[in-house]
């Protein structure tokens, strides 16, 4: 097993609004996507980020080697209590997921 930090060549989150955030999770090649895509399913997700399974979407885009995870934001981007505005560090939960 491998942690999927050391799989992907880039990752990294941004918010889509200021309700949601996405999370793009790109490879050097089809096969480490394939790899990786089992353990991106949306109840593992849902347990590392405190969000419902069904309101998660995870995008697989193949000509890419990329994966693109949807999901509404906790807070609204500046709300009070917010501590990343721009949705830039909210990627870091999924780095150490075991591929």
């Amino acid at each position: 097993m491998t942690q999927l930090a050391d799989l992907a060549r880039v990752m990294r989150s941004k918010n889509a609004g200021p309700t949601l955030l996405t999370i793009d999770v790109l490879f050097a090649e089809t096969a480490q996507l394939d790899w990786a895509l089992p353990a991106l399913s949306s109840s593992r997700i849902s347990s590392l980020y405190g969000i419902e399974a069904e309101n998660i979407r995870i995008i697989p885009y193949r000509p890419a080697m990329a994966i693109k995870i949807v999901m509404p934001r906790k807070l609204i981007a500046g709300d009070p209590g917010d501590r990343d505005v721009y949705g830039a560090q909210q990627h870091a939960p999924l780095l150490g997921i075991e591929v």
